[in-house]
């Protein structure tokens, strides 16, 4: 009895497991039922959004078929206006082409009309099937005199009245264009004149160089110019004409001066 009892004990057996699934039975229960009303809650929270979607997407529709309606019309209108518009365009056309066509007519005419002494041309064929009488001519009126004029002394009259008046003209614009005064280029010309040492006469030198004298040259200001241990170069400006004096010739002037002066160079030229 003992060693039974001592098995039992030592046997590890639940003798409560049915009250402990009674219990959590119950405790799934609880869980459960506490969960539906939450599931239903956001259930309905989502049929209310699809509802008030719904709503939202019949009013945009509503509101589009409106615009679309209005549209419509607008688009209508202006379709109509193209329409007229283009009407009056196309009778403008037919009109251009009409009148086109009877300029054509007419130049065909004239085309193959002869000599006004000729006999009157029939009506000639156009292009877009209507036809142009051509007016008769009338035949020239012969004069009774005609024996006695003169074909040939009146036309040698003209032309020596033409050219006496030609000549006359020609006289006049020469006169004219020489009355007019002419426009002289001028240039203002700086030189460069450098002596052989510092010992040479500067003064007499400036001298030399203004004893130069031409028709259309002009002599200017002068001064000196310090070039380098001790020595001065004289730079003076002239003014000359351009078809008299050039800068070869006021060189070739100044160099003669052989005593005084080393080289001449041209420092500045200017247009004036």
């Amino acid at each position: 009895m003992s060693s039974a009892v001592d098995y039992f004990v030592q046997e590890k057996i639940w003798f409560d497991k049915p009250r402990y699934d009674d219990a959590e039975r119950h405790f799934y229960e609880r869980i459960n039922s506490s969960s539906h009303p939450a599931q239903e809650l956001g259930a309905n929270t989502i049929l209310q959004d699809i509802a008030r979607a719904r709503e939202n997407i019949q009013k945009s529709l509503a509101g589009s078929a409106a615009n679309g309606a209005g549209d419509q019309g607008e688009l209508i209108t202006r379709i109509k206006s193209l329409e007229l518009e283009n009407h009056s365009l196309n009778q403008v056309v037919e009109d251009l082409r009409l009148a086109l066509s009877k300029l054509e007519c007419r130049v065909a005419v004239l085309e193959k009309s002869p000599s006004p002494a000729a006999a009157p041309v029939s009506a000639a064929p156009c292009t877009n099937g209507t036809s142009v009488q051509q007016q008769k001519t009338s035949p020239p009126v012969e004069d009774e005199d005609d024996d006695d004029m003169d074909l040939f002394g009146s036309d040698e009259e003209e032309d020596a009245e033409a050219e006496r008046i030609k000549e006359q003209r020609l006289k006049e614009y020469a006169e004219k264009k020489a009355k007019k005064p002419t426009l002289i280029a001028k240039s203002s010309i700086l030189l460069d004149v450098k002596p052989w040492d510092d010992e040479t006469d500067m003064a007499k030198l400036e001298e030399c160089v203004r004893s130069v004298v031409a028709d259309g040259l002009l002599w200017g200001q002068s001064k000196l110019v310090p070039v380098g241990y001790g020595i001065r170069k004289l730079q003076i400006q002239c003014v000359v004409e351009d078809d008299k004096v050039g800068t070869d010739l006021l060189e070739e002037e100044i160099t003669k001066f052989e005593d005084f002066v080393q080289s001449v160079d041209v420092a500045a030229f200017n247009k004036i």
